[in-house]
């Protein structure tokens, strides 16, 4: 079983993270790009180098190109991998009974881990201004909590009591709330923060469903082949 869950977890996470480095190759980082031209145009005004030591002080992040695919796409695999193990932990103690069940938990993943922290801190360009980053980090990881067990009582058990709790669970992050930056501002016009924010939205719910659906689809042949 465990060797099930780790292969089923590695294969469909990998293959569900290349569809989403893809997206957000030929989708997603076009909008970045963009929007650093604003960031930069913007520090070369207020903030001009003095000459000699400036960019030395700077932290090493990958260029523009091969390297920056090369760190995202690998990234992607990490996390794809990680996500797919909470998945197919998940189908070892509840079989699902084919793609569909295994589409729904993808979206589960999708309002636990985007959606729903999304709504409260949409994901933002460069050059936007934010709260500090603990609050926000705590605001995230409460919400993400809170959805999973608000979604967890109101689907996966019948009493009424029970589901009702769960849909509180679901609102109160954002009736309390997410931290906000004093003065909302960003260097990018409003419409590419708009583009940004549907391109992250639905690359990962693309991400999700084919995650999803992969998982449940190898951990089901995995599992019908040892039996």
């Amino acid at each position: 079983m465990f060797k099930h869950i780790v292969f089923s977890a590695t294969l469909a996470g990998s293959v569900a993270a290349l569809l989403l480095s893809l997206l957000q190759i030929f989708w997603v980082t076009p909008l970045i790009l963009q929007a650093e031209t604003y960031e930069t145009a913007a520090e070369a005004v207020f903030h001009e180098p003095t000459a000699g030591h400036a960019h030395d002080e700077t932290a090493w992040q990958p260029e523009d190109g091969w390297q920056r695919t090369l760190s995202t796409a690998s990234s992607n695999v990490v996390m794809a991998v990680g996500f797919a193990l909470m998945l197919t932990g998940l189908y070892a103690l509840r079989k699902p009974t084919g793609i569909w069940q295994g589409l729904a938990w993808g979206l589960a993943g999708y309002a636990v881990f985007f959606a729903a922290p999304a709504i409260g801190l949409p994901p933002d360009l460069p050059g936007t201004t934010a709260a500090a980053l603990m609050l926000r980090q705590y605001w995230w990881l409460g919400t993400a909590l809170a959805t999973a067990g608000g979604l967890g009582l109101i689907f996966l058990q019948g009493r009424w009591p029970l589901r009702m709790t769960g849909l509180l669970l679901l609102l109160i992050p954002h009736l309390l709330g997410a931290p906000q930056p004093e003065m909302a501002e960003s260097l990018a016009p409003a419409l590419l923060q708009n583009q940004f924010r549907w391109a992250s939205a639905l690359s990962n719910a693309v991400f999700w469903m084919a995650l999803g659906m992969l998982s449940a689809l190898i951990f089901n042949r995995l599992q019908d082949k040892s039996e």
